[in-house]
């Protein structure tokens, strides 16, 4: 997996970066010459909008009305040739905010001395998620957009992945999103004694999901038990397991969970979750597309900057936070 090196320093302390540095230098520049270009993209994008409306509309009228087959058959057909026909003609544009969005994030990575490569590959973090069941089952899985560095002086690794099931059966068959988000690894330096999951009240539910929470739960050999928070305000919120009691209570703080939800805001997020295990935190918040900073409106980069910047800025106070409480430094 390959990404790009910023050229920021390797210690990274996660805030907020000055958003009018950033878009009166390199990136400014950069989204200004993005301009012409996303302006050419979308007259390309009429033009070969143009070009197949005229070749296929008449193609596909005369077909529904002349080729002697069902009418519904007919029009799923038809159907299926526009969507095509859409997805040839609006290529450009998609180009376009591409390569805006990946200018954006290459420039936010410089700014905040981290490395941004657009693809990757599955790693510890996923598995991990997945074992802990942090996210949905599925049938496939798509990831994009890794971000890597130093955060509040602990290797982190951050990635979108889109999770989809295929559903229905016969010709219904479908394919539907069951999650869409960030997973993050963050390395906390020191070995947990034991393995904690946060997840939201209610997940793990006995009696098929009728009953109470459950006094544990197994994931792939590992039992977890239910922990009794100190504070059992969280126990409306969120739900902890571990098999470590003492050590998920002094992980779990009022503090934490505030950091948590508060990243989960930043995502403009819901169903936070996350896990300590050996010496990770892996979070997953699902969130929709993230990180697509690539618009076709020139007046919206700033805002788009700045919403990608505010979510780096929430996680490195969660990383902050856990710092403090494994005995490092401010």
């Amino acid at each position: 997996m390959r990404h790009r090196r910023s050229r920021g320093a390797s210690n990274t302390m996660v805030s907020m970066p000055d958003i009018d540095r950033m878009m009166s230098g390199e990136l400014g520049q950069f989204l200004e010459e993005q301009r012409g270009a996303r302006a050419e993209a979308v007259g390309r994008a009429w033009d070969r909008g143009w070009k197949a409306a005229m070749v296929l509309g008449p193609l596909l009228i005369a077909g529904l009305i002349l080729i002697p087959f069902d009418f519904f058959p007919k029009l799923w057909a038809a159907g299926f040739i526009c969507t095509f026909a859409f997805g040839w003609a609006t290529g450009p544009i998609r180009e376009a905010k591409k390569t805006v969005k990946i200018g954006i994030n290459e420039g936010i990575a410089d700014a905040l001395g981290l490395s941004y490569s657009h693809d990757g590959e599955e790693g510890r973090e996923f598995e991990l998620a997945n074992q802990f069941k942090l996210l949905p089952s599925h049938t496939r899985s798509s990831l994009e957009d890794f971000w890597s560095g130093d955060l509040e002086g602990h290797d982190f690794l951050l990635h979108e992945a889109h999770l989809e099931k295929k559903t229905g059966s016969g010709k219904n068959r479908r394919w539907v999103t069951v999650f869409r988000g960030a997973i993050i690894r963050i390395a906390s330096g020191k070995q947990f004694h034991g393995t904690t999951l946060v997840q939201r009240a209610g997940k793990h539910k006995s009696w098929l999901g009728f009953g109470g929470r459950k006094d544990s739960v197994k994931f792939d050999g590992y039992r977890l038990d239910a922990v009794d928070m100190v504070h059992p305000e969280f126990e409306d919120t969120f739900e902890v397991w571990s098999d470590d009691q003492v050590e998920a209570r002094y992980l779990v703080d009022p503090l934490y969970v505030e950091r948590l939800i508060a990243m989960e805001a930043a995502f403009d997020g819901k169903d936070v979750c996350s896990l300590f295990v050996e010496g990770d935190i892996i979070v997953a918040v699902r969130g929709g597309n993230m990180f697509e900073g690539g618009t076709m409106n020139p007046a919206s980069d700033r805002f788009m900057v700045e919403k990608c910047a505010q979510q780096f800025a929430s996680m490195g106070k969660l990383a902050k936070q856990v710092n403090r409480q494994l005995g490092f430094n401010d």
